[in-house]
C-alpha cells in the first residue's frame, strides 16, 4: 500500500473514530429506549471507503475503528458487538453496491439492518441465550430510519468529496 493510500486510510479511520465518539455523547437511546441503538455515523466512512476506495481498504478502516474505539473507550467486551455488526454490515453493503439498481439509501439501510442483526447475534453468543432476539424487530424498524439518514449523508459525501488525482488513477 502506498504512503498516500495509507495516509488516506488513517485519516478516514480517525474520522470514523471521531464520529463514533461524537455520536456517543448524545445517545439516540434517550429518544428511543432500545439497548445498542445508534445512528451509525461511523458508517458514513465505511460507505465512502467502499464507494471511493477499495473493499480491502474499507475493511482495514473498519477493523482499525472497531479495535481502537473499543480500546480507547475502555470497553473491550463491546468489541464482539462492534466487530460482528460492522463486518456483517460491510459485507452486506459491499455485495449490494454491485447491484446498480439499488441506491446508497438502500445500501445504507441494508447495512444498518445487517449491523443490528450482527449485534443481536453477538449478544446471543455472549449471553448464551436467545433472549436478545426480542430486540431484533424494533432494531430493524429503527434501522430503516437510521439507514436512510446515513444513506442521505453518504450520497452527499460520496458525490461532494472528490478523491485526490492519485486515487482516481489507481482505481482506473
Amino acid at each position: 500500500m502506498s504512503v498516500s493510500r495509507l495516509t488516506r486510510c488513517a485519516v478516514l479511520t480517525a474520522l470514523a473514530l471521531a464520529l463514533s465518539v461524537a455520536e456517543g455523547l448524545a445517545p439516540l437511546t434517550i429518544l428511543i429506549p432500545l439497548p445498542g441503538l445508534r445512528l451509525g455515523l461511523a458508517n458514513l466512512v465505511t460507505v465512502y471507503a467502499l464507494c471511493s476506495l477499495s473493499g480491502r481498504e474499507a475493511l482495514l478502516i473498519l477493523l482499525a475503528r472497531c479495535f481502537l474505539g473499543n480500546l480507547l473507550g475502555g470497553n473491550l467486551m463491546a468489541l464482539a458487538f462492534s466487530l460482528t455488526g460492522g463486518l456483517l454490515a460491510l459485507g452486506t453493503m459491499a455485495l449490494l453496491l454491485r447491484c446498480r439498481r439499488l441506491s446508497l439509501y438502500g445500501v445504507s439501510m441494508a447495512g444498518a439492518a445487517a449491523h443490528n442483526t450482527g449485534q443481536i447475534l453477538a449478544a446471543m453468543v455472549v449471553l448464551g441465550s436467545r433472549a436478545p432476539l426480542v430486540y431484533l424487530a424494533p432494531l430493524l424498524l429503527c434501522s430503516l430510519v437510521t439507514g436512510a439518514v446515513t444513506g442521505a449523508a453518504s450520497i452527499l459525501l460520496v458525490h461532494r468529496v472528490p478523491l485526490p488525482a492519485s486515487a482516481r488513477q489507481s482505481r482506473s
